[in-house]
């Protein structure tokens, strides 16, 4: 058998995601006090979307400690290199809630609109958009080449988005006594949220359950390879992702000639480049075959 391997691991700052877990943990326990004294769902309920973010972001910040160490044993090969995309898919799920949360909370609150301490209100959403959207400044670098990183990004930009509603409608009510307005933009922001992070779901899910990726395509990737010369088939095939960063490709190749092991290895160095520059696969292991008794379907059932 023969393997390829490159590593591209981008470096992530969880010096920042731990400075947007503080501040995040501030604001929680300042809006469930304010809430409690104002009166307000509202901010309860911005209190409640955020302590579930500070659980969100501690899980994230977790799983990029275990990503960046070395964590290969015997019994780990593979160390934890899907912390990230488990995280990553808690995060999705766990906004997919509160999406639904905010949007009957919302409805619940535009049939029954109360009166609350407006001021209050006010300022504790400015303080919420300020210090949220100051975390969202420093993980939006990361968050754009890396999944786990992207869901505590929405996380964080709903919060200030959330932030911002509640803000609108304290100045309504303070200044034009019109309470239904921040139902409606809670139930604006619920679907948004529910949008963004469908596709982190989706993503990371395909990815723990070991699809192929989606820029990929296998007979393209077969049709390439065996334009070999020296390649007769190439079957039971296996394309996952191990996370964002690592594509991995198996097949069992089969040669028109009883080939020596050296050949072997310098027709797979020429495979690899394909599959690497090509398909974006940057793992790679062939079993080699010859006159070998079995199916030669492409894909076969383990």
């Amino acid at each position: 058998m023969s393997h390829n391997h490159l590593h591209d691991h981008v470096p992530l700052s969880g010096k920042n995601l731990l400075i947007s877990i503080v501040l995040n943990i501030f604001i929680t326990l300042a809006q469930i006090i304010g809430g409690i004294f104002s009166g307000s769902l509202a901010l309860i309920s911005d209190a409640i979307h955020n302590l579930s973010d500070v659980v969100s972001l501690i899980v994230s910040y977790v799983a990029n400690l275990l990503t960046t160490k070395k964590q290969q044993t015997l019994d780990k090969t593979f160390g934890y290199k899907r912390a990230e995309i488990i995280a990553a898919f808690i995060n999705a799920v766990t906004l997919i809630l509160i999406a639904f949360f905010l949007a009957i909370e919302a409805i619940k609150r535009f049939n029954n609109p109360k009166v609350i301490d407006s001021n209050l209100v006010i300022w504790l959403a400015a303080l919420g958009i300020l210090f949220n959207g100051f975390s969202v400044l420093l993980l939006k670098k990361d968050a754009s080449h890396n999944m786990n990183m992207k869901s505590a990004y929405l996380h964080l930009l709903t919060d200030m988005l959330a932030s911002v509603a509640v803000l609108i409608g304290g100045l309504l009510m303070k200044y034009y006594r019109i309470f239904w307005v921040d139902a409606v933009l809670t139930i604006i922001i619920s679907i948004y949220l529910l949008l963004m992070s469908w596709r982190i779901f989706i993503n990371s899910l395909k990815i723990l359950m070991l699809f192929a990726p989606n820029h990929i395509k296998i007979k393209d990737v077969i049709d390439e390879l065996s334009k070999h010369q020296a390649i007769r088939n190439i079957h039971h095939v296996h394309i996952w992702q191990l996370n964002e960063r690592n594509c991995h490709f198996e097949a069992h190749i089969e040669f028109k000639e009883d080939i020596h092991l050296s050949e072997f290895d310098c027709i797979c160095k020429e495979l690899e480049i394909i599959l690497l520059e090509k398909f974006q696969i940057n793992h790679s292991n062939f079993q080699p075959e010859y006159n070998r008794q079995e199916s030669k379907k492409i894909i076969i059932q383990d």
